[in-house]
């Protein structure tokens, strides 16, 4: 039997189901560490990688996955906040 007839195990169905439906989860924290990584390098290999999507990643604060993050020098792009007058004394 070759590659192409074996079918996807349901794990990777599952994975497939997460990346498609990504923009709407807003916590990645609960998911083991391997199926982490491998969502991970899926969002990458699809051209998924949002600023939203690498925060979830990030806010996962899992070792592996902020290691990645720096080896490929993916960086968050920080949005400057202007100050305001509105707590100042006048």
């Amino acid at each position: 039997m070759n590659e192409q007839s074996v079918p996807p195990s349901l794990l990777s169905l599952a994975i497939d189901a997460t990346l498609f439906n990504l923009h709407n989860i807003s916590d990645l924290s609960f998911l083991p560490d391997h199926i982490l990584i491998d969502l991970f390098l899926r969002t990458l290999k699809a051209g998924k990688l949002t600023e939203r999507i690498l925060k979830l990643f990030v806010a996962t604060g899992k070792e592996e996955i902020l290691s990645m993050i720096q080896a490929l020098n993916i960086q968050l792009v920080l949005t400057p906040v202007l100050p305001t007058r509105c707590s100042e004394k006048f």
